[in-house]
């Protein structure tokens, strides 16, 4: 009884349609994620808080600790990677991208274990590098780890991958609908209704697991956001132009980096790595952590140029060596605290032009924060949400769609700047683009598309084949032979070959098979050179035949855009 309605679940979940089921299998995606979250944030903060006053705040250690720390930091990571073989340290957004298209959201184990444990020791080691790529790497690892248990279609396993990264985000940040948008967006980068349903379902239990645990407070709601006067505006328009323009020099230094120690072993960058990280935290350690402590040096520190200019600085460059050589952890929380920093020094500039903003130091720096975000991942909508809610003030709306929209046209049109993980998945030769067709195809399952109802024969002479085909009517008929080796499928037709050395009135096809979770691009594969012929689709296994798939099926597919056509 339960593997029936299983297996009629997965039939019901290969169509690419909203349904009921889906959106449940999205909710329990999202508890999944929240809790792996919820444990990778508690683990981080209190291994933090054993020898630093608040959590991220490394200005508190002596300068000993400072040198000290990243070395034992990288020491811990190359262990782990040598228990967990070195080929499995790919992490982060980047990663979970080419997964997402290679691979339909499946995340290694090993992957996922190397990005928990590693980000936590990154972090707790002052790198500089954010929350959110271990996160939506783990959020999108729990969720295929659920839909591989169910054995899912693969084109569901894609929609349930991005629940758990729109609730590992929510659950990491509190921001719900910042998280659904980053996944859209960034990750997925197209909307469709009946993927964005369960991702907004799976982003709720993020953020109501984060309540729960950490409260409702989020990491900006302590700024003091003051309207703007129409007099800012124009100045404004100058912001995003120079914001812009450090975007496109943020992520070309970084691919630059990346670019010029692809060859070198990952020891040696680990440790080059902790070595900067080391000599500029001894002298600067505001500039160390994944971010918050930018952001609360920028608040508190409004009017000292210096320190922010010092502080802006290093926290540049140890992004560029952290994320370039390798360290495990995310950019978008580093990206954060320099837009914070950026905007404020833009502030303490447009006292030049405007008068005193001292009383507008915060609105500012939230502005380069969104800004920074939007024109470095070509996420401009997904930038405007998080600062809206980070900062749970509607004042932030008009000034910020201003600046992130000139701050996004100046990154883009004029240096043709891209978003800054396609750059990463470009320098690390990690394809993730597919064909338009293969798009089309991916999003359904083969389950939704194969023809069930077929004649299954196991005797090969004439008399039973004729009397199959004569009643088959439009239906397949299908050859069963085993051999010493393994079963063989084909399929049977009445020869109409004018070879008049063809004696046998049969013709018989040999068909390749293909499992009832992929997709109908893995059938398009095998057909498309010959532009014919068909494929059966098995169950469990090869011998447990369950439906066969033809070219023409696809064709219409293709042409007519709609899973109508098979049934």
């Amino acid at each position: 009884m339960l593997q029936n309605q299983l297996q009629l679940l997965r039939r019901q979940l290969a169509y690419p349609k909203i349904s009921i089921q889906l959106s449940i299998l999205g909710l329990l995606a999202g508890i999944c994620a929240s809790a792996f979250i919820l444990a990778f944030r508690w683990v981080l903060e209190n291994v933090q808080l054993l020898y630093l006053d608040n959590p991220d705040d490394f200005t508190s250690l002596n300068t000993f600790f400072h040198l000290i720390l990243p070395f034992i930091g990288i020491a811990l990571i190359a262990l782990l990677g040598w228990f967990t073989d070195f080929k499995y340290f790919r992490l982060g957004i980047p990663f979970v991208i080419y997964r997402l298209k290679a691979f339909y959201g499946m995340m290694p184990m090993r992957n996922t274990i190397n990005q928990f444990f590693g980000g936590i020791i990154a972090m707790s080691s002052g790198f500089s590098v954010g929350r959110e790529g271990p996160a939506v790497h783990l959020g999108a690892g729990a969720a295929s780890y659920l839909a591989a248990g169910l054995k899912l279609p693969y084109n569901s396993v894609r929609t349930l991958s991005a629940c758990g990264m729109a609730a590992a985000i929510s659950a990491s940040f509190n921001t719900p609908l910042a998280a659904v948008i980053f996944v859209m967006e960034v990750v997925l980068r197209e909307y469709k209704i009946h993927i964005f349903v369960p991702v907004m379902l799976a982003s709720v239990a993020g953020a109501t697991a984060n309540r729960f645990v950490f409260g409702h407070e989020h990491d900006l709601s302590t700024l003091d956001i003051n309207l703007l006067g129409i007099q800012h505006y124009p100045y404004l328009v100058f912001m995003g132009v120079i914001v812009g323009c450090f975007a496109f020099a943020f992520n070309r230094q970084l691919i630059e980096i990346i670019r010029s120690f692809k060859y070198v072993n990952m020891i040696p960058r680990l440790a080059l790595a902790a070595t900067v990280t080391a000599i500029i935290g001894a002298i600067v350690p505001e500039a160390l952590g994944i971010g918050l402590g930018a952001i609360s040096i920028a608040q508190q520190e409004t009017g000292n140029a210096q320190l922010l200019m010092t502080v802006f600085i290093s926290k540049a460059a140890l992004t560029f060596f952290a994320i370039g050589l390798g360290i495990p952890g995310g950019i978008i929380g580093p990206i954060l605290g320099l837009g914070m920093m950026l905007g404020t020094l833009l502030a303490l500039m447009a006292s030049i032009f405007i008068g005193d903003v001292h009383d507008y130091a915060d609105i500012y720096g939230v502005l380069g924060l969104a800004a920074l975000m939007a024109a470095c991942l070509n996420a401009p909508l997904a930038a405007l949400v998080t600062a809206l809610e980070m900062t749970y003030n509607p004042d932030i709306v008009v000034p910020a769609m201003l600046v992130i929209v000139c701050a996004h046209v100046v990154s883009s049109q004029i240096f043709r700047n891209r978003s800054l993980f396609l750059l990463q998945l470009e320098t690390q030769k990690l394809d993730y683009q597919s064909p338009p067709t293969y798009d089309i195809l991916q999003k359904t399952g083969v389950l939704a598309a194969m023809t069930r109802n077929f004649i299954l024969i196991k005797r090969k002479d004439d008399e039973a084949l004729k009397r199959a085909l004569d009643r088959a009517g439009k239906r397949p008929v299908i050859l069963k032979e085993d051999h010493p080796d393994g079963t063989s499928f084909k399929l049977v037709n009445y020869n109409v070959s004018l070879d008049p050395l063809q004696n046998s009135p049969f013709s018989f096809e040999d068909l390749q098979g293909v499992e009832s979770r992929y997709t109908l691009a893995e059938p398009y594969e095998i057909l498309q050179d010959r532009r014919s012929g068909s494929v059966y689709i098995f169950a469990d296994q090869l011998d447990q035949i369950i439906g066969v798939i033809s070219w023409e099926q696809l064709r219409l597919r293709l042409t007519k855009g709609s899973y109508q056509v098979f049934e």
